[in-house]
């Protein structure tokens, strides 16, 4: 009887251990979400807070490189690039969504702190969404901050991007440029550094010298320069600033995958 007593002892106090193992493993559980929600919730203000806001400025006042030129809605654009005429103006298309998908953009300036960190944070999350073919994703970029900062590196990158659209490495080229954005804002890129961005990207051999005629020959500025001015003309507040079906989207919506792709669910669910 005394053995018994002892092994339903030794059989509570083995439960009992299990129980508070559980338990402890709940409450480490509940301590790691509650650390999760409030990670978002910076990130999400952080975005917020670093939100540009557009000085009404007119003219091209840029300092040092090649300015933009006039806008001139002839201009060369990059291989799939909307023109003019098209829904969007001068936006880079993503992913093949369907025409009844809800319409997305998002406008970006490449000098913009603020974009770079959406990118970092849910860049992949939302071009997903037009891989997925839920939404129809373009990205519209605008060089305003080159008044702002007095430089032209703005115009630079973008002209850079379009040189590396047609090089195939549309979504690669942009992440890598946001990736590797100046530490002091205005400081910008130089050429070698942009062809260094193409190299990383995976442009080499013909391409890659394809590439370098295009960049050299600021083959188009003449895009950054329109693009740019339907930015000022759409009287777009800052960067980064997204539109869903013309519904304005801000930089925290963006930065929240969950919340950005039940907005798109609903617009679809409206259309």
């Amino acid at each position: 009887m005394a053995k018994d007593r002892e092994t339903k002892s030794t059989r509570d106090k083995a439960a009992a251990a299990r129980a508070e193992q559980v338990a402890s493993e709940k409450r480490r559980e509940r301590t790691v979400r509650i650390i999760g929600a409030i990670g978002v919730v910076v990130v999400v203000v952080l975005i917020i807070g670093l939100a540009v806001v557009v000085p009404r400025l007119s003219g091209d006042t840029n300092a040092g490189g090649t300015p933009m030129p006039a806008p001139d809605p002839t201009a060369a654009v990059p291989t799939g690039v909307f023109t003019a005429d098209d829904e969007v103006p001068w936006g880079v298309p993503i992913g093949a969504a369907p025409a009844s998908a809800p319409l997305l953009e998002i406008w970006e300036d490449f000098q913009c702190p603020a974009c770079g960190s959406l990118e970092q944070i849910n860049g992949a999350g939302i071009k997903s969404l037009a891989d997925e073919g839920a939404a129809r994703l373009v990205y519209r970029p605008t060089a305003f901050l080159d008044n702002n900062l007095g430089n032209t590196s703005s115009a630079a990158a973008i002209n850079a991007w379009g040189c590396a659209i047609d090089a195939g490495k549309t979504v690669e080229y942009q992440q890598i440029v946001y990736a590797n954005q100046p530490t002091a804002e205005g400081e910008g890129w130089t050429p070698a550094q942009f062809v260094g961005f193409a190299e990383e990207a995976g442009i080499v051999g013909v391409p890659l010298e394809q590439f370098n005629d295009c960049l050299t020959s600021n083959r188009y500025l003449g895009w950054a320069a329109n693009s740019t001015q339907a930015f000022y003309d759409a009287n777009v507040e800052g960067t980064p600033r997204g539109y869903l079906n013309g519904v304005v989207i801000d930089g925290a919506q963006l930065a929240d995958q969950a919340l950005l792709a039940g907005l798109v669910a609903e617009a679809a669910s409206a259309q």
